[in-house]
């Protein structure tokens, strides 16, 4: 009996792996926040903050973002001896011939791939075209090194493939798809498998490659059929790889898990943020049930005390439960993307490699003794096939029992012979379809994932033939929005022809089609919601095309093109010369991408009968902060019940959860299970809510200058367009609330400083509600916050009143204005949020604690040195509010003694400037008695004068305050034609573009006459009041 080995205990090994942008991240204009100062490590830098900047150690790292040309053959190699660049040969020489290592040695051999969607994961496990991935590589050599070895060894090669989607695992090898998946079954020995998988005897790397092919196939019909993005999926491939030395009659039996993870992003918590069906959404389970697992192992390496490893939670993490911290020799290769739009989920990869990095296996040689049976029946195997080589190699050997309890297990040769009879019928079914893809024009299909594109085609024989959904389609289509006979293609006389059936949808080249259309040659053809072809003409069409260019962005892009949305009308407020906003290009990315997630969504409601719409809006798309500056743009998608008209606005991470559960409950409806499910957790149900329906500005700069604004403002919403209209007025008071006149203007706001200011917010009407003229059962209520006040100030809600009166007045106070208060005023719009009620909806209302008030019952504002000095005091809050009280009071009292103590020092000054006038007349007059001063009355100012004087200078500066009053209200007129001109956008017809243009000169020369007009009138005015008061000086009388 062999004695076991003693384990080996080794470390994950972890790499890291950067690409090169992609198309739309360099049309995006991103900056590259990665770089890689050795071959061990990586350091990402923060957009936001340059400064910030964090390094990472690992075993390897690989820079294949730049420094890099084509050969002759495709391949992307190095484009100077100098260039860092790291191509697919060189991750396979670190990684791939580690893992083949293993394999001979009788190791178990796990390549895990982790990260983000598009984060190049496929690359490097695949490949792609000439370039080709680690799994094609090491398959290779593997087959390549046994052609090599000599001596009495024997070597068996057996082949699987599979996926795991939403807990379900497919045998990806199997045209036959099992309800519910294979299951996952556990041995006491052996530990997890999966029951019935199918293992196929592979003689030489063509085999394989076929099994690929095959595997990709029905990957790629499986996720058409079932609506399910293969970025949210799991791939495994296992290589069964073991060696007989027939002269000790041991074995050695290695496992290779080959890994490619599903996009890291779909397992982050804000993923669901905000939502009420958080937990619900199986798709995310097995990667958080992985990092679950990592983090536990690592803990556990670091001396942490972990209870318990949470295997069992998944699907995934049963069957990688030997790779990590088990029997395994295991390699991370952790794919980032450069870009500084994916900086956040770029940082959370890295974390997520450095925590793995600290799992510790334990590995051991699986070797075993040579059963006798097997022993006899490899010799007599042999002896029947004579001299052939393959009889020599693996077709001579017995397979062992596969995993789990098995009984009546065929022979590896008879395993072998049945192989051999499928080869035979796949090799004829391949070079038929290769004569035909020479000959006839055929649909390509088009995926997200580039290792799905082009594996299914769909000829177009001569004649009429009709595709879609039912079995007697010539073109047997699947995916969401395909009819049972969905569109008719035509071959005639050299010419391809497409007519849409019925009300279905087709669009071709980003434009849909209701009649028939000829086809031309790379024509981009979107059937149903979101099932992508590229159309290949007759052969003499052809030419030498790179079709990779015409990827699924490309038809996405193209398709947003048609429907009017571009970076220049996401973003033509943020542009700076030319140069767009990387906010609005990372929205636009955003909105591409939820195109066809949107279609999609609707499609499946439309199928379940759920009665809404959904449509895709940008958040603060023309919107701005107090200050005028664009608020940061985002995602949302607006979700319209047809029947009841409710409303409901999801972000783009709530959406996206929802859409998984979408995808679970229409999978189940699909499979003929009910469909309908409780309300609450029903993923097209929500309960209803209040909606923002837009804000309105009111510039506050009249008031630092005590002057009343009174206007009539639009509410504009997220696209810019007109919601209703806002009669407010914002009127400077005396503390009782008196309207403050023109006598109390002021010409420089700093002349307030320190001062009491009191002031009315009046919100009056507001006329022509739309979302009140759409809806019969809604309502309305408008909020505001000032300055630094925490808390939101509501109006009462208004009901079924399309016009309603609001007439709520309040008043607040700055008690001591401070410069920043005076600042803020100057500076800074008053914004009025206009929301949106539905039926069943609670009332907005201030969650905030209630306001300071004064001892009028107004609410205080610019309390900040208040609220210090309240913070800093010892006493309860009764005697806080108490003190405070009578602090106010004698600052009050000490202001009045201020203005009386500058009054009289004016009036002082005044007087001894006349005294000293007068007793210098009187010494030019040399009178006779020295000794004794005589004043007349006639050498004082006369007290009419100083009365005349005085007034003079009071309507002088009524004159001015009048004047700056018209002015600032012009100046917000001004203010409010240039805001609307930034939201008017050019109309998608091209006939109606003069018009357009005609229209905005108009306005910009109405802007610039309104703006000259203002200044004009203003300069006359002072010019004016100069000249009166010259006057007035040279002839006092």
């Amino acid at each position: 009996m062999m004695t076991a080995p003693l384990p080996s205990t080794d470390g994950v090994r972890v790499a890291v792996r950067v690409r090169p942008f992609s198309q739309r991240e360099k049309t995006s204009g991103s900056k590259c926040v990665i770089s890689m100062h050795s071959r061990t490590t990586t350091t990402i830098r923060d957009p936001k903050n340059p400064e910030h900047r964090k390094t990472f150690t690992f075993d390897l790292a690989y820079w294949s973002h730049d420094g890099f040309q084509k050969d002759q053959d495709g391949v992307f190699i190095s484009a100077d001896p100098s260039s860092q660049f790291a191509s697919q040969k060189d991750v396979f020489h670190d990684l791939g011939r580690g893992i083949l290592d293993s394999a001979w040695q009788g190791y178990n051999a796990t390549l895990l791939a982790y990260g983000q969607t598009g984060s190049g994961k496929s690359y490097s496990m695949v490949g792609f075209g000439a370039n080709k991935g680690i799994i094609p590589n090491v398959c290779e050599e593997l087959f390549q090194a046994i052609e090599k070895q000599e001596g009495n060894e024997e070597y068996q090669v057996t082949f699987s493939m599979l996926e795991i989607y939403n807990e379900q695992i497919r045998d990806l090898l199997s045209r036959t798809k099992k309800p519910g998946g294979l299951k996952v079954r556990e041995d006491q020995q052996l530990g997890f498998y999966v029951d019935g998988l199918k293992s196929v005897p592979c003689e030489n790397y063509a085999q394989i490659e076929r099994l690929m092919e095959q595997g990709t196939k029905i990957r790629t019909t499986a996720s058409t059929n079932m609506n399910a993005s293969s970025s949210r999926s799991h791939m495994v491939i296992t290589i069964q790889f073991k060696q007989v030395f027939l002269d000790s009659n041991l074995t050695k039996q290695s496992s290779i898990n080959l890994v490619d993870l599903a996009g890291s992003e779909r397992q982050k918590s804000s993923g669901s943020e905000g939502d009420r069906l958080k937990e619900g959404s199986r798709v995310n389970l097995s990667l958080t049930s992985l990092g679950n697992v990592i983090s536990a192992l690592a803990d556990a390496a670091t001396g942490k005390r972990v209870l318990h490893v949470p295997y069992r939670d998944s699907v995934l993490t049963k069957l990688l439960q030997p790779a990590l911290g088990g029997n395994s020799r295991t390699t991370l290769i952790a794919a980032i993307s450069p870009a500084d739009i994916c900086y956040e989920e770029t940082l959370s990869t890295l974390r997520y490699a450095e925590r793995a990095k600290k799992i510790q296996n334990k590995a051991v040689v699986n070797t075993s003794t040579l059963m006798r049976e097997s022993k006899a029946e490899n010799n007599k195997v042999l002896l029947t096939r004579g001299n052939s080589r393959m009889a020599e190699r693996p077709a001579c050997l017995l397979a062992e029992p596969g995993p789990g309890p098995q009984t009546g297990q065929p022979t590896w040769a008879h395993q072998l012979e049945q192989a051999r009879e499928e080869w035979h019928q796949q090799y004829l079914a391949i070079a038929q379809e290769r004569q035909m893809t020479e000959t006839l024009p055929h649909l390509l299909n088009v995926n997200e994932d580039p290792q799905l594109t082009g594996v299914l085609k769909y000829f177009i024989q001569a004649g009429s033939c009709d595709a879609g959904r039912a079995a007697s389609n010539a073109i047997l289509l699947q995916g969401l929005g395909i009819s049972d006979k969905h569109a008719s293609f035509t071959n005639l006389d050299g010419k391809v022809t497409v007519t849409p059936q019925s009300k279905c949808k087709v669009v071709i080249n980003g434009v849909p089609i209701v009649t028939k259309t000829k086809l031309q040659h790379l024509d981009r053809i979107i059937l149903g919601s979101n099932s992508a072809y590229l159309y290949i003409g007759f052969p003499s069409e052809r030419g030498n095309e790179d079709l990779n260019r015409f990827d699924y962005d490309f038809f996405q892009l193209e398709r947003a093109a048609a429907e009017g949305v571009s970076v220049d009308k996401l973003g033509a407020a943020g542009c700076r010369e030319g140069n767009a906003d990387p906010s609005v290009l990372a929205v636009f990315q955003d909105y591409v991408k939820l195109m066809p997630l949107v279609a999609e969504a609707n499609q499946m409601g439309k199928e379940l009968e759920k009665g809404l719409r959904m449509e895709l809006k940008v958040k603060n798309l023309a919107s701005s902060d107090s200050r005028g500056y664009d608020l940061q743009k985002e995602v949302m998608v607006k979700v319209t019940h047809q029947r009841t008209h409710e409303v409901w606005i999801w972000s783009k991470a709530k959406f996206i959860n929802r859409k998984f559960l979408m995808e679970e409950l229409y999978q189940r409806f699909l499979e003929g299970e009910d469909g309908r499910v409780a309300q609450e957790d029903d993923p097209f149900w929500d309960p209803v809510e209040v909606v923002h329906l837009g804000s309105a500005h009111i510039w506050l700069q009249p008031l630092a200058y005590c002057m009343k604004l009174e206007d009539q403002v639009e509410f504009l919403n997220c696209d810019g367009i007109e919601e209703a209209v806002l009669h407010i007025h914002v009127t400077p008071c005396s503390p009782a609330g008196q309207a403050c006149g023109e006598e109390d203007v002021v010409i420089d706001p700093s002349e307030l400083l320190g001062k009491r200011m009191d002031f009315q917010i009046g919100l009056v009407r507001c006329l022509g509600i739309k979302w009140l003229k759409e809806g019969a059962e809604r309502g309305i209520q408008m909020g505001y916050r000032i300055y630094d006040l925490s808390s939101t100030f509501y109006t009462k809600p208004v009901w079924k009143i399309v016009n309603p009166q609001i007439e709520e007045t309040v008043q607040f106070t700055a008690l001591n204005a401070s410069q920043e208060f005076l600042n803020y005023l100057q500076t800074n719009a008053l914004i009025v949020d206009l929301w949106g009620l539905q039926e069943g909806c609670a009332q907005l209302s201030c969650s905030q604690p209630d306001p300071m008030v004064t001892s009028e019952g107004h609410i205080m504002v610019d309390t900040k040195k208040i609220s210090t000095v309240m913070d800093t005091g010892q006493t309860t809050s009764n005697q806080i509010s108490e003190l405070y009280m009578k602090l106010l009071k004698l600052e009050q009292e000490m202001e009045l003694l201020r203005n009386v103590n500058r009054a009289l020092r004016e009036e002082n000054v005044l007087l001894k400037y006349s005294l000293e006038k007068a007793g210098s007349a009187q010494q030019a007059q040399k009178p006779s008695d020295s000794g004794k001063v005589t004043q007349t009355p006639a050498q004082l100012p006369a007290e009419g004068e100083i009365h005349h004087t005085s007034a003079q200078q009071a309507s002088s500066d009524r004159e001015l305050a009048k004047a700056l009053k018209v002015f600032y209200q012009s100046l917000n007129v001004a203010r409010g034609q240039f805001l609307r001109l930034r939201h008017y956008k050019p109309p998608e017809d091209d006939g109606l573009l003069r018009p357009f243009v005609h229209q905005q000169s108009q306005r910009l020369k109405d802007f610039g006459e309104l703006l000259e007009s203002s200044l004009w009138r203003l300069k006359s005015d002072v010019a004016r009041i100069v000249k009166e008061k010259r006057a007035c000086s040279l002839h006092p009388g």
